[in-house]
């Protein structure tokens, strides 16, 4: 076990709706920094992009971000949905079967993960989805822009976990918004990674505030947030880490 996850049976899947904050941007390199270190080298995961609900605005486009990120372990909902849909159920489906659990970090809306829950109801009606799907969710807006019949079919049917806001320091989960920009590039050493972190802060700095998009004060003043990792701190049990500093220190490589 990584904390709450069985490495050896468990599917993890971090879902970014990048619409319209660049936060997520942040987010995907931090995940990737997650991934990246050995204890995780066996955990299963799949990264959705595109995983939005009914917000307006414009989509921050970050797909080099995301191939840098995880390879070919994602998918693309804002491109193409039902493509992005059918191949996270292929990975959903396979674990369920083989006995495991489903983890979910709505980094974003719930609306992609309702669509998750709806296919295994239809393909596999034996499984429990009230056990067997966990969705964590730490925003009270990312709530608020989720369709109402999403959110509440998510919550009927999975074990949906609504932790403290990941924006804030000190309310039980990490928080990982700071306009005071954290030392990642004494903490991150494996070029890859390095690469993930700058073209994450390249893509954050290019689109934060631009064509009405949401303007992140944090990310504005030269900081960082990842405020969405504390979904994925509180699944694999590093809810204590208190800061984004917190964060780079137990991540270090």
């Amino acid at each position: 076990m990584l904390g709450k996850f069985s490495i050896s049976q468990d599917l993890y899947l971090p879902q970014f709706d990048c619409k319209t904050d660049v936060d997520d941007v942040h987010s995907v390199a931090a995940v990737a920094t997650v991934l990246a270190d050995p204890r995780f080298a066996d955990v299963r995961f799949h990264a959705v992009a595109g995983a939005y609900g009914t917000q307006e605005g414009l989509y921050v486009p970050a797909n080099e971000v995301f191939e840098a990120a995880f390879g070919e372990n994602w998918s693309d909902a804002h491109s193409d949905y039902q493509h992005a849909l059918d191949e996270v159920m292929v990975l959903v489906v396979s674990t369920l079967e083989n006995g495991g659990s489903i983890w979910i970090a709505d980094a974003g809306q719930s609306d992609f993960s309702a669509d998750i829950v709806r296919n295994v109801k239809s393909k596999l009606p034996d499984i429990n989805t009230n056990e067997r799907i966990n969705v964590v969710q730490h925003s009270n807006w990312n709530e608020e822009v989720t369709a109402p019949e999403n959110l509440a079919y998510v919550k009927a049917n999975t074990d949906y976990h609504k932790i403290p806001d990941g924006n804030a320091v000190g309310n039980g989960t990490p928080g990982f918004k700071d306009d005071i920009m954290a030392d990642w590039r004494g903490a991150i050493s494996k070029p890859e990674l390095r690469k993930v972190w700058e073209m994450a802060l390249a893509v954050g700095n290019k689109y934060n505030g631009q064509e009405g998009r949401y303007n992140n004060t944090a990310i504005a003043n030269g900081g960082l947030d990842f405020s969405d990792v504390s979904e994925t701190c509180w699944i694999f049990g590093f809810d204590h880490l208190k800061d984004a500093a917190a964060f780079f220190q137990e991540f270090s490589q």
